[in-house]
């Protein structure tokens, strides 16, 4: 006999009803008489007389609720028993170097409403691998930017963010309302270190002009990035959200598409932890469906 089958006969037996019981379990009546139906079929004798006002246990019925009753407080210890022989739930959130505060205070307090006993780990990740180590197993989830390769991989996007260029106060295009591409397009542009991703390399390195564009310092973080800018006087970019430095001005690119802000596991990995921080974030972001 399945667990789940006890698990919704003891709630026909407690409802007296299948309606009831089926809401209990939330689930539709039919299925629900189904599972009843077979449970009769493998005992092979009535467990439920059923009338217009509901359902009564027979004789036999009384006697597996009880057993049943039991069997399933048992399979709960256990359940139990194991948990704490496991040691504390853990979930591994991959995020983007210097790109912890993109969590946000909102889903870290929702989060830990639904999951108080959960131990929430961060793994931070550079610029040669936005996924943060998902598909080598070093993080369950992730909250990073896309683009990037999404094979084998489950997105959801949290919210977009438009792209500025970081600039020093002092230049000349920092009193700008914005910029193009073009305006910059004789500037040192950072570079992204080998092996990153290369629809990530792709996205950061905008439209190139013809004949391509002064290469600029490898870069692997945000940081590195605006210390670049601050110090040298380099030309960044980067979306909106990152806090800057004192003497360092941000302003919007109007060509270059927005950053998507977004949450993925690997597919067929999605335990119900990983579910509940998924769901957890769309719906802090307002995109729950």
């Amino acid at each position: 006999m399945e667990l789940r089958l006890l698990r919704y006969f003891v709630a026909v037996v407690e409802e007296r009803h299948f309606g009831r019981a089926a809401a209990r379990l939330r689930m539709t009546q039919p299925p629900l008489s189904r599972a009843i139906q077979q449970l009769e079929r493998d005992l092979g004798v009535v467990l439920l007389l059923r009338s217009a006002a509901g359902v009564e246990p027979t004789a036999a019925g009384n006697t597996l609720y009880a057993e049943a009753r039991t069997l399933l407080d048992q399979a709960e210890r256990a359940r139990a028993l194991v948990r704490a022989a496991a040691g504390p739930a853990t979930l591994t959130v991959g995020i983007l170097a210097d790109g912890a505060g993109e969590t946000g205070d909102l889903l870290a307090a929702a989060f830990r409403r639904r999951h108080p006993e959960v131990s929430i780990r961060f793994r931070e990740a550079d610029f040669t691998d936005p996924t943060t180590g998902l598909r080598a197993g070093l993080a369950d989830v992730a909250l990073t930017r896309s683009p990037f390769d999404e094979t084998g991989l489950s997105v959801r996007v949290l919210r977009s963010d438009p792209v500025g260029i970081v600039l020093h106060d002092g230049d000349p295009l920092a009193g700008r309302a914005s910029v193009r591409l073009a305006d910059v397009a004789d500037r040192p542009w950072f570079q992204l270190p080998d092996g990153t991703d290369p629809v990530w390399r792709e996205y950061w390195n905008g439209t190139v002009p013809v004949g391509g564009r002064p290469a600029g310092p490898v870069v692997r973080t945000v940081a590195e990035c605006l210390q670049a800018v601050l110090w040298n006087g380099a030309t960044g970019i980067a979306p909106r959200g990152h806090a800057l430095p004192g003497g360092l001005t941000w302003v919007p690119l109007t060509d270059m598409p927005p950053s998507p802000l977004v949450v993925t596991w690997v597919t067929g990995q999605d335990s119900p932890l990983i579910r509940s921080f998924a769901k957890t974030a769309m719906v802090v972001s307002g995109k729950s469906r």
